[in-house]
């Protein structure tokens, strides 16, 4: 049998986690780590997603590292591909090439108590021996497909936003779109002009405020360039904002989102349309959207909003429970995902033979959404109620470098392994469950993806990012166990 190959440092993905944990690691004179991905090129959810109109709703200037600020952005908003090139640059510019190992999924992982390390086995059953592992995987997993009686006979196109059919010309077609969220009202307006009919299927609707996202002119690209102070304050005038709208724990900024949304409303023509695309749940109790151009669409001569629940699908129609039958050529599930398996997408097996999916059988939690006890020297980046209202990438940063902190305190301490305590982190998640009840808008009972069915809230951090790095930095390794493997 071949030998495992033997890296210190496996990291599980190549988006913006897994490239910044590489970067970082690279800065600190560690260059004995491997970057494994299932994809064939890096950038994550930005590799994976390509459906029309697909941006970010983060501003650029905080859509970046702090490492790495870009001054050629063509927006405030920038698309897909843009931030998919931004991320396979920084990659290549920071020497990550040579750790890349690229279209090979991490199927299993498992902690070997006598000689403190992970045991990992890939995809293609080659094996890997690494004293630490970095999970950078994401909270948005695997497109979830909808159970509805007869979709999988439908003899028409069907696909879901997140695998989208660039082969397929919806030009002079039916088309039925299954769901109104964050995909659907980014690639809704963009399809609407080339339909012969349109049908959106809204289960709930969303508060939807303006999105203005007028391009950068070449001038303001230039003044960025040879000013990065400029667009450092930009950075950090964006940041300082965003932490004040989103405070969950302090609604004003949410009630000044909500009168914008509620404003925004008034580009609906149809009275009735717009009452039905107006949420009865506050601001905030869903994931925030924003658009400029969906709620427009809904004026077009060729648009349906369907607000009546789906019954079933036949083989050439959508019929909604008031009997109505549309007949359409292509159905397009924005059904959105996975968002609760985090790492257990991955066969995961820490001391004494315990599994991650079993640990987390009433909801994932972790320390500070990065460790996990039972399972020593692993790492999760945007782990379980790490999902803020700010920057995921700012997050990412703060998570590894607390990380990475740990690690050279566990160096200093000539350990091999460290385990959060459990009493550590069940104290730390008690507290954690406490604030997040008193986030109101996040008991309105509005249907949305951040609890597990036992209840808990298992996606959100409750306050701004800079009382979650504030946290964290004063961390240290008395929070853990600590020990070392039988030397021999």
């Amino acid at each position: 049998m071949a030998e495992p190959i033997k890296t210190r440092f496996t990291i599980i993905g190549a988006g913006a986690g897994g490239l910044c944990a590489g970067i970082k690691l690279r800065e600190k004179g560690q260059d004995d780590f491997l970057i494994f991905d299932r994809e064939p090129r890096v950038g994550g959810t930005w590799q994976r997603n390509t459906y029309p109109g697909l941006e970010c709703d983060v501003a650029s200037p905080l859509y970046c590292y702090s490492f790495a600020p870009n001054p050629d952005w063509s927006g405030l908003y920038p698309p897909q591909a843009e931030i998919r090139a931004y991320l396979e640059r920084v990659a290549l510019e920071n020497g990550l090439e040579p750790h890349l190992r690229l279209g090979t999924a991490v199927a299993s992982a498992a902690w070997d108590e006598a000689r403190a390390r992970w045991r990992l086995v890939l995809d293609d059953g080659q094996k890997v021996e690494s004293q630490f592992v970095i999970s950078a995987v994401g909270m948005f997993g695997a497109p979830v497909t909808p159970d509805i009686q007869g979709l999988d006979a439908f003899e028409g196109t069907v696909f879901h936003s997140a695998e989208w059919n660039h082969d397929h010309d919806l030009g002079g077609e039916r088309v039925a779109v299954i769901g109104s969220a964050a995909s659907a009202v980014q690639f809704v307006p963009e399809i609407a002009p080339d339909a012969e009919q349109l049908h959106v299927f809204q289960r709930t609707p969303n508060w939807v405020p303006p999105k203005q996202n007028e391009p950068y002119t070449a001038e303001q690209k230039e003044t960025f360039r040879q000013k990065p102070e400029l667009l450092a304050e930009t950075r950090e005038n964006l940041f300082n904002l965003i932490e004040t709208v989103l405070n969950y724990l302090e609604p004003g900024g949410l009630q000044m989102a909500e009168d914008a949304a509620r404003q925004n409303f008034e580009v609906v023509e149809d009275p009735e349309v717009r009452k039905k695309l107006t949420p009865d749940h506050p601001m905030g109790a869903k994931r925030p959207l924003a658009s400029s151009k969906y709620l427009q669409t809904f004026n077009r001569p060729n648009v349906e909003l369907v607000t009546e629940p789906i019954e079933k699908v036949t083989a050439s129609a959508v019929v909604s429970a008031d009997g109505t039958e549309r007949a359409v050529d292509t159905i397009i599930l924005a059904t959105g995902y996975e968002t609760q398996k985090y790492l257990s997408v991955v066969d995961v097996t820490g001391r004494d033979g315990l599994k991650i999916e079993d640990a987390w059988a009433n909801g994932p939690e972790a320390y500070f959404g990065v460790t996990a006890s039972g399972f020593p020297n692993l790492f999760m980046l945007y782990g379980p109620n790490t999902n803020g209202g700010n920057s995921i990438i700012l997050m990412l940063e703060f998570q590894i470098e607390y990380a990475l902190r740990l690690i050279e305190e566990a160096d200093r301490a000539k350990v091999d392994w460290i385990d959060v305590r459990r009493s550590v982190m069940d104290e730390y998640n008690a507290g954690l469950q406490e604030e997040l009840e008193r986030v109101a808008v996040w008991q309105s009972g509005a249907n949305d993806y951040y609890r597990a069915p036992s209840g808990k809230i298992v996606t959100q951090w409750p306050r701004g990012l800079s009382d979650y790095r504030e946290r964290v930095s004063k961390d240290d390794l008395s929070s853990f166990e600590t020990g070392s493997a039988p030397r021999r």
